[in-house]
Order: structure tokens, then C-alpha cells, then sequence
């Protein structure tokens, strides 16, 4: 997807933010992620003035939406990476266990993570945990991947690449070269889930915008897409 613009609009005495992109599409969506970041994606030939009415007249569901995301917040404080805290790990929860050790190393076993440390701190142990995230990642996903489209290349599309990689704004993307990329941090999520990301971006293989056609495309091909996307929403991130 090409770079981005960011953008504001009054809303009464408020200001909602988001982020413009410019696609080759017939349609403006609008889109308020988890996170709470909104984005806009308009067709190539689409005035400001136009963008700009859109957005404001979509604005009270921008809120509403918002809102929806800010009642999961407490469920997401910041982490410490101290001995005893939570960490999440295909949806499911494992408290730290720090263990000073000459290498730096992270395994898994009976309900906690065991992280290996050559520096008792807060930094390190972060470390650890973010490069064994990245290496299960790689591995979990990657073994979905296939394993979804299995179930989906009955629709004669190419088997898009796949690209795993940190993402701010988005779970998942399917660019113009058919390169699906799908974030990192989907590891901590259900395992339903990370199927749901993916099926989703197999059926903008064939539906580009999130149209009538897409998700009649997506109840075909993943019939409780809606409880998993529900389920996705309420996960860490």
C-alpha cells in the first residue's frame, strides 16, 4: 500500500485524526482498528473536500467505535517483564520466570515462560522475549499459512507470498504483488484467530474492497469469520 497522509477533521469541539491512503478503488472505506487509530482508503481520483465530508459524516460511528476499543484498555498496561507477570502466547496466559543465567535463552514449559538472562534487567529480559516471539512467528505462521490454504485454493487463485513482520496499524495486508504480510504479534493471539487474519486476506485475492462480494466470499470460505474477528478485537495487542 503506498504511504500515507495523515489527516484531521473537526468533529463539534473534538479533533479525530486518520490516516489517507490513496488506492485504485471504486469506494472510500473507513476503517477504526483495535488500537484505536482510524483509516482512510480512497480512491486515486478522490477530493479532499470529498474525503473530508465522508469522514465527518461517518464521524458519530468513528466515535462509537472508539469508544467500543477504550473498554478493553485496562486488559492492556504496559509490561515490566518481571518475574511473575503475564504474557500472552496463542491466546493463552504464562507468567515469567527469571533465571540468571550465562545465555540468554526463552522456553516454555507448564504454564511459564522460563527466560534464561545474562542481565537482570528490564531491557534484556525484553529482548529475549521479543526475539523468541519473532522465531515462533516465523514457524507458527507460517505453518497456518499453508495450512489455510489448503482449504482455500479451491477458489483458482495463486497462493499469495507471505511476509511476517512488525505492523502498528493492521494484523494483516495484502499488497499489489500479492505479498500477504501478517504481523508478529498475531503470535499471542488465539489460534482461531491468526485463521481468520488469514482467510481474510486470501479473499481480497479475488474481492479487493470490503464489498457485498467479499464477505459473501468470507462466509463461504470461513462461516464464523464474524466470532473470530469479535474474539480478535478483545485480544492483546
Amino acid at each position: 500500500m503506498p504511504d500515507s497522509v495523515s489527516c484531521s477533521i473537526k468533529y463539534g469541539s473534538q479533533k479525530i485524526d486518520y490516516e489517507l491512503f490513496y488506492a485504485d478503488r471504486k469506494t472510500l472505506e473507513i476503517a477504526v482498528h483495535p488500537n484505536k487509530t482510524i483509516v482512510v482508503k480512497a480512491p486515486s481520483n478522490s477530493s479532499m473536500e470529498a474525503i473530508e465530508a465522508k469522514v465527518k459524516k461517518r464521524a458519530r460511528w468513528i466515535k462509537r467505535q472508539i469508544r467500543y476499543f477504550q473498554q478493553f484498555d485496562p486488559r492492556t498496561p504496559a509490561k515490566n517483564y518481571v518475574g511473575g507477570e503475564t504474557h500472552l502466547y496463542l491466546g493463552k496466559k504464562y507468567r515469567l520466570k527469571i533465571i540468571p543465567s550465562c545465555r540468554n535463552y526463552v522456553r516454555l514449559k507448564k504454564g511459564y515462560f522460563y527466560v534464561e538472562t545474562t542481565k537482570d534487567c528490564s531491557e534484556q529480559i525484553k529482548s529475549n522475549m521479543e526475539r523468541w516471539y519473532k522465531e515462533r512467528a516465523q514457524h507458527h505462521l507460517n505453518a497456518l499459512f499453508d495450512h489455510c490454504w489448503e482449504d482455500f485454493k479451491n477458489e483458482n487463485v495463486e497462493k499469495p507470498n507471505l511476509s511476517i513482520k512488525a505492523m502498528k496499524k493492521r494484523w494483516g495486508s495484502l499488497s499489489q504483488n500479492k505479498t500477504l504480510s501478517l504481523n508478529t504479534e498475531l503470535i499471542k493471539t488465539p489460534k482461531e484467530c491468526i485463521e481468520y487474519v488469514l482467510f481474510h486476506e486470501f479473499c481480497h485475492l479475488i474481492e479487493h474492497n470490503h464489498g457485498p462480494e467479499f464477505y459473501r466470499l468470507l462466509d463461504k470460505t470461513l462461516p464464523d469469520w464474524l466470532k473470530r474477528k469479535h474474539k480478535l478485537e478483545m485480544s492483546l495487542i
